[in-house]
């Protein structure tokens, strides 16, 4: 975040500076690019002092005014910003290309250079999960409860499984994977390890090739295709040959999808081995709900699923879901809750519920890559009691630690990322403000005119203009520490009794600077027209135009 702000500050914003939209035509750069020499022409001052800041403002703005003026490298500041105009190597592209053609280029040599940096790098992954019996909380009966020595019930952790993963790209085509496990239940332990190499052979697909030794069946050789038969319709394929005490075990999959619409899926699935089955199913996923049904017929387990999942618009992506599966098994119903805890964390809860399957908690954390999975089963039986706590004790819980630790941790991060902004960028913050107070000087003169001009025919004249984060608290001095006086510079940008300003960062504007960097700002203004009263904020990137008769002081107030 700090590196952003960095960025921020010595990347300036060209088409704020210039005050002109990012789609602006060469007439309206033209026309702003003019007015703003006028103001600065060095020629225009005799003050030694005041001659060299206006030099540097002119030279600003006549830089700024080159770049967005060419096409050539307007493209590439588009996309790049300042620092990719200071690359070697750009003007070898051919400027009779189209704007759009440059950035096409600039997007593939960027995206190059990303596979070059993914060649050095792993992605590593992570899955611990522990299961916990928890059955002697509910199930126990008097007579057992006073069996147990000191009276407490017997509470122990039935299996753990430990799985990590490698992926290393060997060239731009091929990746291999390489992943192992290690799993214990009831004193028993076992583990295998598995190495996949991919290779993408072509935009429409990939294939794959699989050993995995150390599974009590027997080391297993595999191989997966994938490929696009059309736009919206894709095919994998999977055979499998394992090598068991009892003899070759060969297994095949094929799998169909296909888009029915926009936001459904459409699914079709075969397989034929130890666990032989033919599955289909639907899914719909949106902005707001997931929602699945799937039908699996085979041996040993045939079965109908439902889930349902509602995704709230908020900070947090909240989610509910519930599910219902029945078959040859019994029926099983999950609910839960998933929810952003922070910016690298989600946690979510599910109570599992099922006949005759009995009552689990499950509570997942999955921070970056790594995912940390408990499964807690509370009873073997349908019991109330167990599906009220499973239900209610993840709820107060999460409330209690969300308040008292997740919430202070968040705020004391931000705190801390705020002061390294301020104190990373503290000699550009201060260059920019000598910069704005030059600018400012250099209005005066213009200003005095276009005031003279404005009152000789009840025009539009700027009486207070802040900008800056406008606090709640009632301390003038407290907000007046977060905000700074703008009012010189947007009179001078009045023109014909009106003032445009674009949908863009209001802190590359003549005569103003960030002064809270990291923090939501706001332009606040009062100004007379016509001899009434207005006041308006907006938003730091919102765009404004002045005057506006919904921006009217009623007289009464």
């Amino acid at each position: 975040m700090a590196a952003s702000a960095d960025s921020e500050l010595n990347n300036q914003d060209y088409y704020s500076l210039l005050n002109v939209r990012k789609e602006a035509t060469q007439e309206e750069l033209k026309s702003s690019y003019r007015r703003l020499c006028m103001l600065y022409h060095p020629d225009k001052h005799r003050d030694p002092e005041l001659k060299n800041q206006a030099e540097q403002l002119f030279n600003q703005v006549h830089q700024a005014y080159k770049v967005l003026s060419d096409d050539h490298s307007r493209a590439i500041y588009d996309i790049f910003g300042k620092e990719g105009l200071e690359v070697e190597g750009w003007e070898l592209v051919e400027r009779k290309r189209t704007p759009a053609e440059i950035r096409e280029e600039y997007e593939r040599l960027r995206r190059e250079r990303e596979d070059r940096r993914l060649q050095q790098r792993t992605k590593p992954k992570g899955t611990i999960s522990v299961s916990v019996d928890a059955t002697d909380l509910f199930d126990c009966n008097d007579e057992d409860f006073d069996d147990m020595p000191g009276g407490f019930p017997y509470i122990e952790i039935s299996r753990m499984h430990i799985s990590q993963s490698i992926e290393a790209p060997l060239t731009n085509c091929d990746t291999a994977v390489l992943s192992g496990s290690l799993s214990t239940q009831h004193g028993r332990g076992e583990g295998s390890i598995n190495m996949t190499v991919r290779r993408v052979t072509s935009a429409e697909g990939w294939g794959e090739v699989e050993f995995d030794a150390g599974d009590i069946l027997g080391p297993l050789i595999g191989l997966k295709v994938f490929r696009n038969v059309t736009s919206r319709c894709f095919l994998t394929a999977h055979c499998g040959l394992q090598f068991s005490p009892r003899g070759l075990r060969p297994s095949y999959s094929l799998m169909t999808a296909r888009h029915l619409d926009q936001n459904t899926m459409g699914y079709l699935q075969w397989r034929w081995g130890s666990n032989s089955a033919m599955t289909t199913s639907i899914v719909r996923d949106t902005e707001s709900s997931h929602f699945s049904l799937a039908l699996q017929l085979g041996v040993p387990h045939s079965y109908l699923m439902m889930s349902y999942q509602y995704k709230f618009q908020d900070e947090d992506q909240t989610k509910v879901k519930g599910s219902i599966k029945t078959g040859w098994f019994g029926t099983v119903v999950e609910y839960g809750a998933e929810r952003k805890i922070s910016r690298h964390s989600v946690m979510s809860a599910t109570v599992r519920v099922g006949v005759p399957q009995g009552v689990t908690l499950k509570i997942r954390l999955a921070r970056a890559s790594q995912t940390y999975l408990f499964r807690i089963h509370l009873t073997d039986q349908l019991l109330p009691s167990a599906v009220f706590y499973a239900t209610v004790g993840p709820l107060l819980v999460y409330t209690v630690i969300h308040r008292l630790v997740i919430i202070p941790y968040i705020q004391t991060q931000k705190e801390q990322e705020l002061e390294l902004q301020r104190k990373s960028s503290a000699t550009d913050i201060a260059k920019k403000k000598q910069e704005a107070e030059s600018a400012v000087l250099l209005m005066q003169e213009s200003v005095r005119r276009i005031i003279e001009a404005e009152e000789s025919k009840m025009g539009l004249i700027i009486l207070n203009a802040w900008y800056g984060k406008f606090v709640s608290d009632t301390s003038q001095k407290q907000e007046k520490a977060k905000v700074i006086d703008v009012t010189v510079p947007l009179q001078c940008l009045i023109k014909d009794s009106k003032l445009i300003l674009t949908e863009s960062s209001k802190a590359g504007l003549p005569g103003f600077y960030d002064p809270c960097v990291g923090e939501d700002k706001s332009l606040k203004l009062l100004y007379q027209f016509r001899g009434v009263m207005h006041q308006v904020i907006s938003a730091d990137t919102d765009p404004l135009r002045i005057p506006k008769q919904s921006h009217r002081i009623e007289s009464e107030s």
